[in-house]
């Protein structure tokens, strides 16, 4: 039986550990040629050793970080037909304790990341007629928790989503967002050192559980497979029903 992202190439920023490097183990197994795309220089090495996976060091946040590993995907894989812009940073700091850098490390790389993404990718896969970019949002961007940086910067996504659906869908190119609730990742590992409050959200969530990678992974290889030909500007939300409350 073919894979559901048989001769695909897809490209998955802060690919190199947890839900990222989820959805690089599950592209692969589908078929894909996949490009792994961080900053962290050792786990992007180590992912580099897998078979179809291409590991390269990005800083999401830098306009010339994405063109030249674009260049160099492009001389290598000639074309890039699914984009996931997953890489993010967090932050725990209310608006009071908020400086101006803290304001402008989140959004540049958890919204101009996203945004430089698209601008250096989407180009390529108009010129094939096709393309699905996922951007990973959260489900801070919804409803009025966390009220910082983080909340802003993830509200961007989900804007800059919209937009780039209704441009690109003309195109043939698919934007479509995902809004994890907490998942169990190394970037959650600080909250989840709070027992009291890890179990404070799973009381609060209908499902009764924190998120794992998989959740997250098998959603974006839907939205990025040709199953999903139909859906584009969707917001698609896993977080165990914590936001339908």
């Amino acid at each position: 039986m073919m894979g559901r992202l048989t001769n695909k190439v897809a490209l998955i920023t802060g690919g190199a550990s947890g839900m990222g490097r989820e959805m690089v183990d599950l592209f692969t197994k589908e078929g894909a040629q996949v490009i792994a795309a961080d900053i962290n220089e050792k786990a992007v090495a180590k992912v580099n050793e897998l078979d179809n996976v291409y590991g390269t060091l990005l800083d999401v946040s830098s306009d010339e970080s994405w063109k030249k590993m674009m260049d160099t995907v492009i001389e290598k894989f000639g074309r890039v037909d699914i984009l996931v812009n997953n890489a993010g940073i967090s932050t725990e700091k209310q608006i009071n304790d908020t400086t101006l850098a803290d304001w402008q490390l989140m959004l540049s790389v958890n919204g101009f990341g996203p945004f430089l993404g698209m601008k250096h990718v989407v180009p390529y896969m108009v010129e094939e007629g096709k393309g699905a970019v996922v951007n990973i949002s959260s489900f801070t961007a919804q409803i009025g928790m966390g009220l910082n940086a983080y909340s802003a910067s993830k509200g961007a996504v989900r804007a800059i989503s919209k937009a780039a659906a209704t441009q690109y869908g003309r195109m043939g190119v698919r934007v479509n967002a995902i809004f994890p609730g907490i998942i169990e990742t190394p970037m959650t590992q600080k909250l989840e050192e709070s027992k009291e409050l890890v179990n404070q959200m799973v009381k609060a969530t209908p499902l009764q559980r924190l998120g794992q990678p998989a959740d997250i992974a098998n959603a974006v290889l839907y939205l990025a497979s040709d199953e999903a030909s139909y859906v584009t500007g969707a917001e698609l939300v896993i977080d165990g029903g914590y936001s339908a409350q």
